[in-house]
């Protein structure tokens, strides 16, 4: 089923399949949202827990038993309810089942709550442990965005703009062994701000920026001023990834709190970098602002 909600200055239509974002429009109809074009990419904002990415060979260790989780999760293959419907928000909601807790042996309730104020889109996901145990979890958002936005642009001719001066670089995935490389960060790909988008960056798969100072950044094309800008005020990492190699033309900005495996870390689920946990009872709000230029 897919909700559309909508203010005076923008639209947004969210799949109760995953509570996946696959539209953002503004008045004029312009389209932000990678339109899941299964040639390049079947999703187009997926929301990742309880894990983000994938865990090393597909299995992870909690507590003394092996469980597979696949990749990213499995809310992006959940049904979720509706439970609030306005005319400018909709919240959709997915309890713990028999088949999650195949997969992930806690209780849980998580929310997704959309909602459009003055063109500017939020997503508040929020995290509840219903169980009588502390729950440990990771959690992440991988919204696609058309780029180009307009004909007769190119990829290139956009540009990553952050919000703060960022001096420490980025993991770059080890596609190899299929880890990000914690060996080493790379040297930021630009003026300490700004990245010039270019196809090469990402030949290696994503890259990540593990501890940015930054909790904005703009995708834009600078000559006309186009693109969105995403504030991610509750993640303390960001990615950014495209399939480089058939020169997609859209860019994800991904938000994480975890990653997939790396370097450094063994296979038990909570040695795992940036872990979240929550007391029996404990719920956590995790927001993610959208905002067309």
């Amino acid at each position: 089923m897919i909700i559309t909600i909508q203010d005076s200055k923008a639209s947004a239509s969210i799949d109760s399949a995953g509570a996946q974002l696959i539209s953002y429009q503004d008045p004029s109809g312009r389209e932000y949202i990678w339109q899941r074009d299964p040639s390049y990419w079947a999703n187009c904002s997926p929301i990742l827990f309880p894990i983000v990415g994938a865990v090393r060979n597909g299995r992870t260790e909690i507590g003394s038993s092996w469980y597979e989780i696949p990749k990213h999760g499995f809310l992006k293959i959940s049904d979720f309810k509706v439970t609030k419907q306005e005319k400018n928000s909709v919240t959709f909601s997915l309890n713990d089942s028999e088949e999650t807790r195949k997969v992930f042996p806690f209780p849980f309730c998580f929310q997704a709550a959309y909602s459009l104020h003055d063109g500017v889109l939020t997503m508040d996901c929020c995290v509840e442990n219903t169980g009588s145990s502390q729950m440990p979890y990771f959690i992440g958002t991988h919204p696609g965005f058309n780029c180009p936005l307009e004909k007769g642009e190119s990829f290139e001719d956009y540009v990553l703009e952050f919000d703060q001066e960022e001096t420490i670089g980025y993991r770059s995935f080890d596609s190899v062994n299929s880890q990000f490389d914690m060996s080493r960060r790379l040297p930021f790909p630009g003026d300490g701000r700004t990245i010039r988008l270019s196809y090469e960056i990402f030949m290696n798969d994503a890259i990540w920026f593990d501890a940015p100072n930054s909790r904005k950044v703009e995708l834009k094309n600078p000559s006309s001023g186009r693109g969105v800008a995403v504030s991610y005020p509750d993640y303390e990492t960001v990615a950014f990834w495209t399939p480089a190699e058939n020169r997609a033309p859209f860019l994800c900005v991904e938000p994480w709190n975890g990653s997939a495996a790396c370097s450094d870390e063994d296979d038990e689920f909570i040695h795992k970098n940036h872990l979240q946990t929550l007391d029996p009872g404990q719920s956590a709000h995790y927001q993610l602002k959208i905002q067309y230029l």
